[in-house]
C-alpha cells in the first residue's frame, strides 16, 4: 500500500487556521518600495506559518493569484528602559509576490 504526499495544489488547509496566519500588513518605507518595484506585498505572519499556508491564506482572503512567497525571520532587539532590560518580539515577515496584473488594496477604500 503506497501513500503519496499531496502536491501543493491538492493540499487543503483548515480555513480557521488560514484566517489567523496573516497577523498584519507591514506598511513601511521598505515594504512600499518592494511593492512598487516587484508587485510584492509584505505581511507579518505567525512564527510557525509555512509558505504554502501563507500562499493559501492570501489567496483565500484577498482573492488574488500568488506567484511566490519569501519568508524572513527577524530576531527581536534587546532594549533598555532605565534599569530594566526588555526585549522586542521575534517577527516573521512574508513577502508575497503577486502574478502580473494582480493588485492588492490594503488601504481599505473601495476600488
Amino acid at each position: 500500500m503506497s501513500r503519496t504526499n499531496p502536491t501543493p495544489a491538492q493540499r487543503t488547509f483548515d480555513e480557521g487556521r488560514l484566517m489567523q496566519v496573516l497577523v498584519a500588513p507591514i506598511v513601511s518605507e521598505k515594504a512600499t518600495m518592494v511593492a512598487e518595484k516587484s508587485n510584492a506585498v509584505t505581511f507579518k505572519v505567525l512564527q510557525n506559518a509555512t509558505k504554502p499556508e501563507i500562499k493559501a491564506a492570501v489567496e483565500l482572503m484577498f482573492k488574488v493569484e500568488v506567484k511566490a512567497v519569501s519568508v524572513v525571520n527577524t530576531k527581536g532587539k534587546t532594549k533598555r528602559f532605565g534599569k530594566t532590560v526588555g526585549r522586542r518580539d521575534n517577527v516573521r515577515k512574508a513577502y508575497v509576490l503577486l502574478n502580473e496584473g494582480q493588485e492588492l488594496n490594503l488601504s481599505g477604500e473601495a476600488a
